[in-house]
């Protein structure tokens, strides 16, 4: 009974112990990013009988665990997938929101100005400063429109390295968490305990994958953790490890797009299915709304570049000849898949500005018909034989021939805006004048050139100018209101799931400031205890004597 009283004592100073050193480690590491709050799972010793009834053996501690909830886990892994796409999104559109509206550096005043200089000429046709003062803000129109598209190109590339740095990041995180996953398995099947902080430095790359990608997790039960994002790609399956790659575009060598990078191939993934954290938020950016709002920008330089030239060639210039180009623009960009085999070069035209839209096409052959896609809306078209003509656009075969499985992307408008030129260098070359001259102050082609402001020329004849360019602002500052709205709504979500979270698994300094004052207690009773229980030894020794 002697023994049994020290070994009880020496059990209560041992718990004691154990949860001073875990409250410890907990105030520790209270600021960790990541860290969850650890309790002591304390129970009673067996009790032995004596003859007379069963007398405790004093306490065991049977484990450290983690004060760890998987749901609220999960949503907050959710939230700031959700979260990090909305404000990538949202950070990229800025800038063009930014930059399309400006009054200095946008196209609306460059626009006017040029308009404005036709009028004043028109007033005094063969005045020369005039028509100097006309060409120079031609030139700085068509400024404009070069700098809004070489400006849309820097983002565009900008893109690309940020692509580049969060594919390094996703399988740098894949990597460790698959080396965490053997470690951690490891620990428990030999052990039969979790490592708490191990597991709690799994799920902090856990969180931070999330904010790059959605990101799902499937606890195993032994420890490791399978995980799967954007639509259900593996990326870590036990302590094996895949990853994502960059890699050109077969159809345009400047764009970027995410690779798989499988047990045995790599290949190239669909538009959506990188969902979810920043990178989803670059990729639906750049296919939503770069695409679009560069492809809506060119299209209106093609537009007035077409109507304003078809109108001055109507008119005579000084020298009493035919009015030529005023402007010029680059042909639509035609790209070749570089999996091609067959030899086949497609000659593609504009033939009615005014029908042209603001999409990309995709003509795919399979050996026997041309599938042609639009892309904005997935519309197809099939055909038997080339050339065909549609929305504006007229398709040839130019030389060679198509194999079966060839591909050849179709952007009518996509570099138009960053093109664009005056062809004009001498001011004599201005077709001021009407079809019949009656001397140089004849100023009928250059009043139907500056009522060309006020045309509906755009959206099959509904809309002009610059209420197409009003539109595409409008669209872009709509769609920037609408991920600033969304975005606040999400981080409100995003901070509502932290904090329940927290409440649960984070370290709160009064608790364990409670908790220590408890085990020091404790081990203090314990102490006195043993105390006791030596001179209880003591006096049963001088018994003994």
């Amino acid at each position: 009974m002697a023994s049994n009283i020290l070994n009880i004592g020496q059990s209560a100073l041992a718990a004691a112990q154990v949860g001073i050193s875990t409250t410890g480690h907990n105030i520790a590491n209270a600021a960790t990013p990541g860290y969850s709050r650890q309790v002591v799972v304390q129970s009673a010793a067996q009790s032995q009988n004596f003859g007379y009834g069963y007398v405790g053996q004093g306490a065991q501690v049977t484990a450290v665990t983690r004060v760890y909830n998987e749901l609220l886990s999960r949503q907050v892994t959710s939230s700031q997938s959700s979260s990090a796409a909305i404000n990538a999104y949202s950070a990229q559109i800025k800038q063009l929101d930014n930059l399309l509206a400006d009054e200095s550096g946008g196209l609306s005043t460059a626009m006017q100005q040029f308009f404005s200089s036709l009028q004043t000429l028109s007033t005094n046709p063969g005045d020369a400063p005039s028509r100097q003062a006309m060409l120079s803000t031609a030139h700085s129109f068509v400024g404009r429109f070069q700098d809004l598209g070489e400006r849309m190109e820097e983002i565009r590339s900008g893109i690309n390295v940020q692509l580049q740095g969060h594919v390094t990041e996703v399988n740098s995180y894949a990597k460790q968490i698959a080396g965490l996953n053997d470690v951690i398995s490891k620990a428990i099947g030999a052990e039969g305990y979790p490592p708490n902080d191990l597991m709690d430095q799994r799920d902090l790359l856990v969180s931070e994958l999330s904010k790059l990608v959605k990101t799902s997790v499937v606890n195993q039960g032994n420890g490791e953790y399978n995980l799967f994002i954007g639509n259900g790609l593996p990326l870590v399956v036990g302590t094996q490890s895949y990853g994502l790659q960059t890699m050109a575009s077969p159809t345009d060598p400047t764009r970027l797009e995410i690779a798989y990078q499988g047990k045995s191939s790599t290949s190239l993934l669909a538009p959506g299915t990188l969902a979810g954290g920043s990178l989803g938020g670059l990729l639906e950016f750049r296919s939503e709304s770069l695409d679009t709002m560069q492809s809506q920008l060119g299209r209106i330089a093609l537009v007035l570049a077409d109507t304003f030239n078809t109108q001055h060639k109507q008119g005579l210039d000084s020298s009493g000849a035919a009015g030529t180009d005023f402007f010029s623009v680059a042909a639509p960009l035609v790209s070749a898949s570089g999996r091609n085999t067959g030899s086949a070069e497609l000659s593609v035209n504009v033939v009615q500005s005014g029908a042209v839209t603001a999409s990309d096409y995709r003509l795919q052959y399979d050996g026997s018909q041309y599938k042609l896609t639009r892309l904005n809306d997935g519309q197809v078209q099939a055909y038997d034989s080339l050339p065909q003509t549609v929305d504006g656009i007229s398709i040839a075969l130019a030389s060679g021939s198509l194999a079966a499985g060839d591909e050849f992307v179709i952007k009518p408008t996509y570099n138009v805006a960053s093109t664009i030129k005056v062809t004009l260098d001498d001011i004599s070359q201005i077709a001021a004048g009407g079809p019949a001259p009656s001397g140089s102050a004849d100023n009928r082609n250059l009043l139907l050139l500056a009522g060309l402001q006020t045309s509906n020329t755009l959206n099959s004849g509904t809309t002009t100018y610059q209420g197409a360019y009003n539109q595409l602002i409008s669209m872009v500052g709509n769609k920037t209101r609408e991920l600033s709205i969304t975005g606040a709504a999400e981080e409100r979500v995003l901070a509502y799931s932290v904090a329940a979270q927290q409440s649960e698994s984070g370290v709160n300094l009064d608790e364990e400031a409670t908790n220590l004052l408890r085990y020091q207690q404790a081990y203090q009773a314990a102490g006195k205890f043993m105390q006791i229980a030596d001179q209880m030894f003591d006096i049963l020794l001088a018994l003994g004597r």
